[in-house]
C-alpha cells in the first residue's frame, strides 16, 4: 500500500456482538482513514446501516465498498434513525468537532478520524457536549490501534517486559501524492498543521506507552522545505515533550516518503525501559520485508524479533463497541482522547508562534 490517504487495515473478524446488534454509520467521507474505521467495527461486529457524504463521487466509491448499506439522502436522515448507535467520520479535520457535537447531540456515539479537532475552543466545545450528552468522542488514532506490532508492545510493557517507560521516540514519515490530496489538505486551517494531523498519532503513543496523564510540550518545529507552492502546508514537523511522571518523548512527521519505497511511509517506534527496550517497524522492514508487524525487543533475557502479523489482531474496536453498549472506557478513555488532541494543538501551536504563523 503506497497511498496513505487511503490505507484501510483489514484483520481476522472477531465479533463481540451478533448482527444487528450494534448498529452505526459513517457520515463525512473525505479521509480514506473511513475504510478503516468501518472496517475494524464491521469485523468487531458491527452492522453498517448508513453512508452518507454530499459529494456523490465519494458516496458511490464507499457504496461499492460496502454494498451491504444504505445511501443517506443527508446526513439528517442518518441522525434521526434511533437504531444508529454510533456515527463514524471523517470529515475535513476541521470540522470534525462540529460533526461530532451534532452527532452527540442527535443521542448517539461519535468516532472520528484522527485529528479529532484542530483548536483549543473546539476542544472547550467538544467537551461541554460529551459533559451535556453524555455520549462519547471516541478518536481512529490509527497507527497505535490498527498496528498489531504497536499493539503487542503496549502488552508488553502492560507485562513489565522492558521495566518503566522513560522515554519515546516515533518516526512517522508519510507519502506526499500531491496530486491526489483534496484541497483542504494544503490549507492550514482547515488541515491543522503537520503535528496537529499526524503528530497526533505520536503524541497518543507517548502518553499511552508511558502512562502518562498530561505533559508539556518542551520544544516545537514546523518547515515547508520543498512545497513552497502550497504555503498552507507544513512537510515536516518535529517536537520534544515531557510528561506529567518525567518520561521525554521525541517524535518527527514528514511527507518526504521516496516514491521508490514499498509502503507508504517506514514509521517506527522506540520504546525505552528502564529494563529493556522496544523498537517497532509497524509498515515495512526496509529492504528485507514489504510488509508491517515487526517488533524487536531487548531485555535481561536476551534480544528477540517476533512477527507480529495476525498474532494479536485489533481488539480496540470491539472493546469500543462493547463500551458504547455498556457504558465503560475499555478501549480508551475519553480523558486520554482529549488530553492527546490537547496536546498536538498546542505543539502546532507552539511551533506556528516561532515562526510568527497567526
Amino acid at each position: 500500500m503506497k497511498d496513505g490517504m487511503s490505507y484501510a487495515p483489514q484483520g481476522k473478524p472477531n465479533p463481540v456482538v451478533g448482527a444487528g446488534e450494534f448498529i452505526f454509520a459513517a457520515v463525512g467521507l473525505d479521509h480514506g482513514h473511513i475504510g478503516g474505521q468501518c472496517n475494524g467495527l464491521i469485523e468487531a461486529g458491527a452492522t453498517l446501516k448508513w453512508l452518507y457524504d454530499p459529494d456523490e463521487k465519494k458516496l458511490a466509491h464507499y457504496m461499492k465498498m460496502y454494498p451491504g448499506a444504505k445511501a443517506a439522502r443527508s446526513e439528517g436522515e442518518v441522525l434521526a434513525d434511533r437504531e444508529v448507535q454510533l456515527v463514524a467520520g471523517a470529515c475535513i479535520p476541521g470540522e470534525r468537532c462540529a460533526l461530532g457535537i451534532r452527532v452527540m447531540e442527535a443521542g448517539k456515539d461519535y468516532f472520528t478520524d484522527k485529528a479529532p479537532l484542530t483548536t483549543l475552543a473546539q476542544l472547550a466545545d467538544a467537551k461541554a457536549a460529551v459533559d451535556k450528552t453524555g455520549k462519547k468522542y471516541a478518536v481512529y488514532y490509527s497507527e497505535r490501534l490498527h498496528s498489531e506490532a504497536a499493539i503487542f508492545a503496549g502488552e508488553l510493557i502492560r507485562d513489565g517486559a522492558i521495566g518503566k517507560v522513560v522515554q519515546t521516540i516515533g518516526l512517522g514519515p508519510h507519502r506526499l501524492n500531491a496530486g491526489s490530496r483534496p484541497d483542504w489538505f494544503f490549507r492550514r486551517e482547515q488541515n491543522g498543521g503537520i503535528l496537529c494531523d499526524i503528530g497526533s498519532h505520536q503524541i497518543e503513543q507517548f502518553m499511552y506507552y508511558t502512562g502518562a496523564a498530561d505533559a508539556e510540550i518542551m520544544a516545537a518545529n514546523i518547515e515547508n522545505y520543498a512545497n513552497g507552492h502550497h504555503p498552507g502546508m507544513d512537510d515536516f514537523g518535529d517536537c520534544t515533550l515531557r510528561g506529567d511522571n518525567g518520561a521525554t518523548g521525541y517524535f518527527r512527521v514528514d511527507w518526504f516518503t521516496p516514491d521508490g519505497l514499498s509502503s507508504w511511509g517506514d514509521g517506527r517506534m522506540f520504546i525505552m525501559g528502564t529494563e529493556g527496550f522496544i523498537e517497532l517497524r509497524k509498515y515495512v522492514d526496509i529492504g528485507r520485508v514489504a510488509r508491517g508487524g515487526h517488533l524487536f525487543i531487548a531485555n535481561a533475557k536476551g534480544e528477540e524479533y517476533i512477527d507480529v502479523e495476525g498474532r494479536v489482531g485489533f481488539p480496540y474496536f470491539g472493546q469500543l463497541i462493547l463500551d458504547c453498549l455498556n457504558r465503560t472506557e475499555n478501549a480508551m478513555t475519553q480523558a486520554h482522547a482529549f488530553k492527546a488532541a490537547e496536546l498536538c494543538v498546542k505543539a502546532q501551536m507552539l511551533a506556528e508562534q516561532a515562526k510568527g504563523i497567526v
